[in-house]
C-alpha cells in the first residue's frame, strides 16, 4: 500500500511538473510568435515608407517634366544682343558725394594742408 501512494504522490508530481512544462513551453511560443508578429509588421511598415517615398519622388520628377511625363523641350538661349542692348532705368542711378570720389579726396586733402598718409619714419631726437 505505501507503495501505491507513493507511486501516486510520484505520479501526481510529475503530471504538476509536466503541466508547468507545458506552459512554459507555451509562453515561449507565445513570446516569439508575438515577437515575429512585431518583427512582420516594422519590415511591412518599412516597406510601406519606401514605397510612399518612390512614388512621391516619380510624382515630384513627373511634375518637372511635364503633365505627360516628358522633358520640356524648351531649352533657354541667350543671344550677345541681350547683353549689349542699352538699359534704361526706372530710378535715376545714386550719385554720390564728392567726398567719396578718390580724385576729388585728394585735391581736398591738399587744400587743407595737412597730411594724413600714415608713413613710417626714424624719429628724430
Amino acid at each position: 500500500m505505501a507503495s501505491e501512494k507513493e507511486n501516486h504522490v510520484v505520479n501526481g508530481e510529475d503530471e504538476e511538473e509536466e503541466e508547468k512544462m507545458e506552459q512554459f513551453f507555451a509562453l515561449l511560443r507565445n513570446f516569439r510568435e508575438a515577437r515575429n508578429r512585431r518583427k512582420h509588421e516594422l519590415i511591412q511598415r518599412e516597406q510601406e515608407e519606401i514605397s510612399k517615398k518612390k512614388k512621391k519622388k516619380k510624382k515630384n520628377k513627373i511634375s518637372k517634366l511635364g503633365d505627360d511625363g516628358e522633358k520640356s523641350s524648351w531649352v533657354p538661349s541667350f543671344e550677345w544682343e541681350d547683353f549689349t542692348a542699352e538699359i534704361e532705368f526706372r530710378r535715376p542711378s545714386i550719385i554720390f558725394p564728392p567726398s567719396f570720389n578718390n580724385k576729388q579726396g585728394e585735391k581736398k586733402h591738399e587744400d587743407d594742408g595737412l597730411d594724413l598718409n600714415l608713413t613710417l619714419s626714424p624719429a628724430s631726437s
